[in-house]
């Protein structure tokens, strides 16, 4: 009886389950649902988002790969047509749910750091509150699944310093695989951890063999991408060559990353670095501090877009709410508790508005239209308007179509038979295209980015209707030019507002594969 007395307790699912939930992940989950239902409530408002709609297009041209981003978003937008038909949404339950894990992935990398009930919330909470994080999860798009691959690289390498493990070297292979064929950004990350491994004492896992293995599973998942660049010329290099971004300089990169992580979440920043880079229980992940601190220094030089760097923050966030929760532990400084909760909960109602669709655009316009170039900023925007480009690049396109259908209409039917549509840019012929059949219009091309590479397709050419071009602009491709209509949009962004539409025909050219180069412009 004695040795059976002394036995060790078996652990079944019930009792793994309360472990679970009993180390504070309950808080989390908890943070992760309210983020998941805050994003549902607002999903059908605006309308489609600009990139939305070019995803949907690519999701009807698969291939390895695209001018301006991997395959993966296309795949889930091909996915997302067959079980949903491109709903609005639908489209956005996939960009909440993947909001809500990165909040969920947060809060267990501080429990991987050792913290506690507090660490574990106030990472998720500080997370959650994070207005690019709340923006992207607001939009079908490739930014918020990089950021949650990020997190999880982060997860996976934590383990791997805590434990040793080096077999876990595959796995992050696996998961940074995943993550070049969202957004090859991650890259960057992955340069900044190899150079924080060598200047950490965790420099030994060079040694690791199965680290090489990892680094050659996330090179097969890029693999394809790179093949369909060299198929194609090597586009995506001229791609990054023009669009670059604007951070600002060092004084703009360094406010914009203060307001698009939101000012109080600093505080997490501060004292991350500093548990990781200071601190003696900080010390065996070091190798994440330095990534922080090359990521930065390698952004503010390339001058990159702000937002770019934000996947970053989880990480050093956790460090940071295992810091608070040691300085929170001495009774004479618990009130950091809720002192804490309070202003990151407080600054993330009030500015979720200048991240999320959620108020009238009349009363966005009288509060917060202020803030918008603020907003604009934080994502390496240059434009005036009384949105952000990330909420103002929601309107319009019904308008549009309706626009464009108007003047189709006033062709003859042997000239609309002969009629296609240019366009600026991918926004415009997205739209046009997924309007096309409930308006009633022909196909719209354009040469910018892949749609360049779908090319003109039935489009002879003999008759276009464009728009986003100058009088000028057709002009060069045919003989007569006439105004047709005007766009009107009150609350798009500037360049999609009182577009002429001009009418083109009598071209100049035999056939528009033989001008199609001309239009080609990736940026």
């Amino acid at each position: 009886m004695s040795s059976l007395s002394q036995a060790p307790a078996i652990e079944g699912p019930l009792n793994r389950a309360d472990r679970w939930w009993a180390r504070g992940m309950a808080l989390p989950v908890l943070i992760a649902v309210i983020d998941f239902v805050a994003h549902l409530a607002v999903a059908n408002n605006y309308g489609y988002f600009r990139d939305e709609l070019y995803y949907i297009a690519a999701g009807q041209h698969l291939a390895f790969g695209y001018v301006d981003f991997p395959p993966m978003i296309a795949l889930l937008a091909a996915a997302m047509h067959v079980i949903s038909g491109d709903n609005l949404v639908a489209l956005h339950v996939v960009s909440a749910l993947i909001c809500a894990l990165q909040v969920v992935v947060a809060g267990l990398l501080a429990r991987e750091l050792g913290g506690g009930r507090f660490a574990q919330f106030l990472s998720a909470l500080t997370t959650s509150v994070v207005i690019v994080f709340m923006a992207t999860g607001s939009i079908f798009s490739m930014d918020i699944l990089d950021a949650l691959w990020w997190s999880l690289l982060a997860l996976v390498l934590i383990r791997i310093l805590r434990t040793g493990n080096d077999r876990l070297w595959l796995l992050f292979g696996l998961i940074a695989g995943l993550a070049l064929t969202t957004k090859l950004t991650v890259l960057f990350f992955g340069f900044a951890l190899t150079i924080g491994l060598a200047l950490s004492p965790s420099r030994s896992h060079f040694r690791s063999r199965r680290l090489y293995l990892g680094g050659l599973i996330a090179l097969a998942f890029l693999l394809p991408y790179l093949i369909w660049n060299a198929v194609h010329g090597w586009p995506t290099i001229e791609f990054w060559q023009n669009y670059g971004g604007d951070g600002g300089g060092p004084l703009g990169f360094l406010s914009s990353q203060i307001l698009s992580a939101n000012p109080p979440t600093l505080l997490l920043t501060i004292a991350g670095l500093i548990y990781y880079l200071r601190r003696p229980e900080g010390r065996p992940y070091r190798a994440l501090g330095w990534a922080f601190v090359v990521l930065y220094l390698l952004m503010t030089v390339l001058d990159v877009k702000p937002y770019y760097f934000t996947p970053i923050y989880p990480m050093i966030f956790a460090g940071g709410a295992c810091l608070f929760e040691q300085i929170a532990a001495k009774p004479r400084r618990a009130w950091l508790r809720p002192a804490l909760t309070v202003l990151l909960g407080l600054s993330g109602i009030l500015l979720a508005p200048l991240a999320m669709p959620i108020l009238s655009p009349a009363r966005f316009n009288g509060t917060y239209s202020r803030l918008a170039g603020t907003g604009n900023g934080a994502a390496g925007q240059d434009m005036s308007s009384v949105f952000p480009q990330y909420l103002g690049d929601r309107f319009g396109w019904p308008g549009l179509a309706t626009t464009m259908q108007h003047a189709y209409q006033q062709l003859s039917l042997d000239e609309q038979a002969q009629t296609c549509i240019f366009t600026r840019n991918y926004g415009e012929a997205s739209a046009l295209n997924f309007y096309a059949k409930s308006y009633g219009l022909p196909p719209a091309i354009s040469g910018h980015n892949n749609y360049f590479i779908w090319g003109p397709g039935s489009c002879s050419g003999a008759i276009v209707l464009t728009i986003g071009l100058s009088r000028d602009d057709v002009a060069q491709t045919y003989n007569r030019v006439e105004q047709v209509a005007v766009t009107n949009c009150g609350y798009c962004v500037p360049e999609e507002s009182a577009q002429p539409i001009y009418l083109g025909t009598d071209p100049k050219f035999s056939s528009l594969d033989d001008v199609w180069q001309r239009v080609k412009h990736f940026d």
